[in-house]
């Protein structure tokens, strides 16, 4: 008769063959090959291809956009510093408060809620 130790270990190889059998299997559908170390390999698609031709006109046509909007930009003359400039201002003048709100009446001054 086995021993206990022994059945489990034959248990343990059967269960082991069986994923591995059936991981090959759904490799194989999915294109999945195996390296030298069982690492899985993905093998490039045939219909990939048509997806990297796209994508690559999409990047060549948003850089040739980039290129226009540079174009733009330098044609008119814009200046980084004088947008930062007018940007502050205009939040200047956005969080200035409102007279009447929150002030004394001709004072300019806030009252503290109490």
């Amino acid at each position: 008769m086995m021993s206990s130790w022994a059945i489990v270990a034959i248990v343990a190889i059967v269960i082991w063959g069986v994923v591995t059998v059936w991981s090959r299997r759904h490799d194989r559908e999915l294109g999945v090959t195996r390296d030298e170390d069982g690492n899985p390999v993905f093998a490039p698609r045939a219909d990939g291809r048509a997806e990297d031709a796209e994508a690559r006109a999409e990047i060549a046509r948003l850089r040739e956009r980039i290129v226009v909007l540079e174009r733009i930009v330098t044609d008119r003359g814009y200046s980084l510093g004088d947008e930062i400039e007018r940007l502050r201002d205009e939040r200047s003048v956005e969080d200035a408060p409102l007279p009447g709100i929150g002030q004394r009446a001709g004072t300019g001054e806030r009252e503290h809620a109490r």
